[in-house]
């Protein structure tokens, strides 16, 4: 059988009527940059994950850039963000001048741990950047007290889970991504809400901060000519804008798919005692942008499973301070055993809206096939 570890097309298939229409109707408007879809789309994504402010961005690079920017940090500030997560998270801190601080990763959840965000602060630090990986929220009420304490701002990296929910222990929920000041997000066509381009997002509560942050996207301008900050040229456009309101009308059921195909792979995957299945907190909904195991013999058993036609991806094989680009730049205040083991363990599974029961049946035979013959 033929899997794919995404099938966007499979997906498009089965919306493609309204696909069709919602671009032709972009075309038929020559409205490309700024449209009537860009300003809807915000609308309904602000009204979907409760956030007083929507700002649409070009990517979810931009949208970490612009909030950083929008924060008037100083070259050598420094930011305490995950050590094991894509580049980007550390990129956009190195780009501006200011300082990654690197924090070591649950093993569990794959995500920040609040007591090395308190262990990494010091007197230039002024902001945490908690990463949601693969589509499980960080432990964000511990993190948001050691802010307030410290007082830091909080910057969601939420290109992984958008529409999972945090739980605090008063009972209150919140969408990841507007816990912080500032909540980002990417529409990368991976994504569980993804466009068929590039796009991105930003969300906060604070008004005045939501307009800032839409001037910096717009190269610092308010009223057109009229330059008041340095910014940057950052838009969704209008294409993506309506791609994705029709995806988004989908974001529930596509969530629901990619949690039943996770339950399946636990139960198939449940006994199979080389491998460390992915956890879920009480805190935390997880939406399964990524299902990611971790075992001893990885890249053995991806070999495997490509000779028996199965892909699968390792998200990440390098912790962020292997990187040549940040080697130099970052800094550590704690050790970081998790995100070094993590790196070589990790592998993650087909894992998407269309993907079938007998697939994912086939897949798990393959793994426990595997490990049998390698128990030798």
């Amino acid at each position: 059988m033929e899997i794919q570890m995404l099938d966007l097309k499979g997906q498009y298939q089965n919306i493609k009527d309204e696909i069709d229409t919602a671009i032709k109707g972009v075309i038929d408007s020559c409205h490309f940059i700024n449209g009537h879809d860009v300003d809807e789309f915000s609308k309904e994504l602000g009204k979907y994950i409760s956030s007083e402010n929507v700002v649409p961005c070009a990517n979810g690079t931009d949208a970490l850039q612009i909030a950083l920017m929008s924060l008037d940090l100083k070259p050598g500030d420094e930011v305490i963000l995950p050590a094991f997560t894509y580049a980007a998270t550390a990129e956009v801190v190195a780009l501006l001048g200011l300082v990654p601080v690197l924090a070591d990763v649950d093993p569990g959840t794959y995500n920040i741990l609040p007591a090395d965000i308190e262990a990494s602060v010091s007197g230039k630090t002024k902001a945490v950047m908690p990463v949601h990986l693969f589509g499980h929220s960080a432990d964000m009420e511990p993190i948001m007290d050691i802010a307030k304490r410290n007082n830091l701002y909080v910057i969601e990296d939420n290109a992984q889970a958008l529409g999972a929910r945090y739980s605090f222990s008063n009972g209150a929920g919140k969408y990841c991504g507007t816990i912080g000041h500032i909540g980002c997000t990417s529409f990368f066509p991976s994504k569980n809400l993804g466009c068929y381009g590039d796009g991105g997002a930003i969300f906060t509560q604070n008004e005045s901060l939501s307009q800032k942050l839409k001037m910096i996207a717009n190269h610092g301008q308010r009223i057109k000519y009229q330059h008041d900050l340095v910014g940057c040229n950052s838009r969704l456009d209008t294409i993506q804008a309506a791609v994705l309101r029709v995806k988004l009308k989908y974001l529930n059921q596509y969530t629901r798919s990619r949690q039943d195909a996770a339950s399946r792979y636990m139960g198939l995957l449940r006994n199979v005692d080389e491998i460390v299945l992915p956890k879920e907190e009480l805190y935390s909904t997880h939406v399964y942008h990524q299902f990611t195991i971790q075992v001893k013999k990885r890249d053995l058993l991806k070999d495997y499973l490509e000779s028996k036609g199965i892909p699968s991806m390792i998200y990440y094989p390098y912790p962020i301070e292997k990187h040549a680009a940040f080697r130099t730049r970052v800094v550590k205040r704690v050790e970081t055993p998790n995100a070094l083991r993590l790196a070589n363990e990790v592998l993650s599974l087909p894992m998407h809206t269309e993907l079938k029961v007998e697939e994912q049946i086939y897949i798990s035979e393959t793994i426990k096939e595997f490990m049998v013959k390698n128990r030798r």
